[in-house]
């Protein structure tokens, strides 16, 4: 049976859940490549898992859309390493932090003013970069 994977202090997702099927890997890697089958695919169903409540769910499914299949499966593949062991932690480690990153919940901005020091360095500096302008200007030929 698979472990448990933890997303964040709230949400882990039961290892039960998790499927994995490994396949052979492309790309160079000559024989070793060729006959063993070193690339790992997680899938888990969004859509149905016990992990999310209906909020989180819904976050998931709407930041992920494009990530998730039809049928509601979220699929990893990791195919870097030469060992399956290797990129089966890979996938799981890929799986939780797209599934963070989709709950994370950025904070409202509070709006804020300039303070009135911010205000002055500003404009001392556009002062002191309008005289350096002047300066660069020829001599005026008003004679």
């Amino acid at each position: 049976m698979e472990e448990d994977l933890p997303i964040n202090d709230r949400v882990t997702i039961p290892g039960s859940e998790l499927g994995f099927t490994a396949s052979r890997a492309g790309g160079p890697g000559g024989q070793h490549v060729n006959k063993t089958s070193t690339r790992v695919t997680l899938a888990w169903n969004v859509s149905t898992t016990c992990a999310l409540d209906d909020e989180q769910r819904a976050l998931v499914m709407e930041r992920l859309h494009g990530r998730i299949a039809k049928d509601g499966v979220l699929r990893v593949s990791a195919e870097d390493e030469r060992s399956q062991h290797r990129n089966r932690q890979q996938a799981r480690a890929r799986l939780s932090s797209l599934v963070e990153e989709a709950l994370h919940v950025a904070r409202k901005r509070l709006p804020t003013r300039p303070s009135r020091a911010s205000k002055r360095r500003r404009i001392e500096e556009k002062k002191k970069r309008g005289a350096v302008k002047k300066l660069r200007s020829g001599p005026s030929h008003d004679d």
